[in-house]
C-alpha cells in the first residue's frame, strides 16, 4: 500500500515495548506528513491458556505489549499533541474489555485495563485538548491476529483435572454462536472515533460486539451471567459433570 499510495502512507518500525522505537517513530511521522493528528494502538498478543498453568514470565509478556506497550506510546505522544494544542488518541481494546470469556483470562485481564486507563485518562487528557477512545472489536477470524494468540494446548501443559473442562470450551469458542466482525468494520470504528469531538468513549465493531454490549449493560448483573454461561458453553459443562 506504502508502495500504491505513497503519498498518503508511510511505513516505518515501532516497537511499543521499546521507548526510543517509539520516539524515533514518532518523530519520522511528523517529519514526513508535516504533524500528527491520531494515534491509534494496536499492536497486541493474547494466549488461549489456564490461568493456574500460565507461567508469570508469559503473563508479563502479554501485559508488555498489551498494558504498558500502550501507557509507552501514550506517554510519548501526550506531550507533542500538548505542544501542538490538539490530538487523539484511539486504543484498540476488545469486547472481552467488558464481557469476559474463560480460557482467555490474561489477555482479557490486559484488556480490561486498557478500558480502564482510556477512560480515565479520556477525563485526564480532555483538560490538554487531547481526546481518549476505545475502540471495541468481537472475534475477528480474517486477519493475522491469530497468528499472535498462543495456545495451551502447544506451549504449556494442561492440569488433567482441568483437561476436560478445556476440550469442552476450545470446542465451544470454534461454534461462537455471533456473527464476527471484520477488520473494515474496525477501520471504520478507528476513523470514526479519531473524527468525533463529542465525549463519546465506545465504540463498538462488529455485530457481535454489539450483541455482548447489550448482554452486559441492559440487564441486571445475575441474568448477563446467567446468559453468559450458556453462551459460552459453561451451563452445558456444568450439565455434563451432573451426569457424570
Amino acid at each position: 500500500m506504502a508502495a500504491e499510495y505513497p503519498e498518503r502512507i508511510f511505513v516505518t518500525e515501532l516497537d511499543v515495548t521499546n521507548p526510543a522505537s517509539i520516539e524515533a517513530a514518532i518523530a519520522a511521522g511528523a517529519a514526513r506528513f508535516g504533524r500528527i493528528d491520531t494515534v491509534v494502538n494496536n499492536a497486541g498478543v493474547s494466549i488461549v491458556s489456564i490461568f493456574e498453568a500460565t507461567p508469570m514470565d508469559v503473563i508479563r509478556g502479554i501485559f508488555e505489549t498489551n498494558v504498558f506497550g500502550v501507557m509507552n506510546v501514550m506517554r510519548a505522544i501526550t506531550p507533542y499533541f500538548r505542544e501542538q494544542g490538539s490530538g487523539a488518541i484511539v486504543n484498540i481494546s476488545s469486547s472481552v474489555g467488558f464481557a469476559a470469556t474463560p480460557l482467555l483470562s490474561v489477555y482479557v485481564a490486559s484488556k480490561h485495563a486498557i478500558e480502564g486507563l482510556t477512560e480515565s485518562l479520556s477525563y485526564e487528557l480532555e483538560s490538554q485538548n487531547i481526546s481518549v477512545k476505545l475502540v471495541e472489536p468481537g472475534a475477528i477470524r480474517t486477519t493475522s491476529f491469530t497468528s499472535n494468540t498462543m495456545s495451551a494446548s502447544q506451549d504449556m501443559s494442561i492440569p488433567a483435572s482441568y483437561q476436560s473442562y478445556f476440550d469442552h470450551m476450545m470446542n465451544a469458542m470454534m461454534n461462537y454462536p455471533f456473527e464476527n466482525a471484520d477488520e473494515k468494520q474496525v477501520a471504520e470504528q478507528v476513523y470514526s472515533a479519531a473524527c468525533d469531538e463529542s465525549d463519546r468513549l465506545r465504540y463498538l465493531a462488529g455485530p457481535d460486539a454489539e450483541e455482548m454490549a447489550e448482554l452486559r449493560f441492559a440487564q441486571s448483573e445475575e441474568k448477563y451471567l446467567t446468559v453468559m454461561r450458556k453462551l459460552m458453553g459453561q451451563a452445558a459443562w456444568r450439565n455434563n459433570q451432573d451426569q457424570d
